[in-house]
């Protein structure tokens, strides 16, 4: 059984059987060749809970990922999502899970969006499916995709004021109508009759 550090060796056959530790391992060596390949582009790399996670300059995303999929084989966006961390800036970072097929490669990008831009190059002409997950990503969060073909809602109605997995996005509550309490509820609400 292979180990999880970055000197392993591991055969691409191994990583695409799923034997532990090759994934990590495979990953580990094609985060370094981005590196080699894309230095100023890598902020970070790192591995957590066996997966590699490389930190992208947000100005070079869709590099980083042509490079990916013509060097690599990352042929594959199976997820795209953002965190919203509130507090500290960069707010927001946009998550890219790729895979690798031919190799039984995952890497995780993270892009970094700052609250007052809002906004990246869109992936979509790299990966023609993230077309939904940046749609999806701009209707829940409110961030921006540059060069997006159709960048609109996606959930939300089109009228919808705000974007609601946004931390600071207002939360209401509506109380439960009890049978005791009913005719209180529904008088309280914009439809009812005087």
């Amino acid at each position: 059984m292979a180990n999880e550090s970055a000197g392993s060796v591991a055969s691409a056959g191994d990583a695409a059987a799923g034997i532990p530790g090759t994934q990590t391992a495979t990953a580990l060596t094609t985060a370094d060749a981005l590196k080699a390949a894309l230095g100023d582009a890598i902020l970070d790399v790192n591995t957590r809970l066996g997966e590699v996670a490389v930190t992208v300059d947000t100005r070079k995303i869709v590099e980083v990922c042509r490079w990916l999929r013509d060097e690599r084989a990352f042929v594959l966006l199976s997820d795209l999502t953002a965190q919203d961390c509130a507090a500290g800036e960069p707010r927001f970072y946009v998550i890219y899970h790729v895979r690798s097929l031919v190799h039984g490669e995952l890497i995780r990008l993270r892009a970094g969006v700052s609250s007052k831009k809002g906004r990246l190059p869109s992936v979509t002409g790299v990966w023609p499916g993230a077309n939904f997950y940046e749609r999806e990503v701009y209707d829940l969060f409110g961030i921006e995709f540059e060069g997006h073909p159709n960048l609109r809602r996606i959930l939300m109605p089109e009228e919808w004021e705000g974007h609601p997995l946004r931390k600071d996005y207002p939360l209401v509550y509506e109380p439960v109508a009890f049978t005791h309490n009913v005719r209180e509820i529904h008088s309280r609400k914009p439809f009812a009759e005087g």
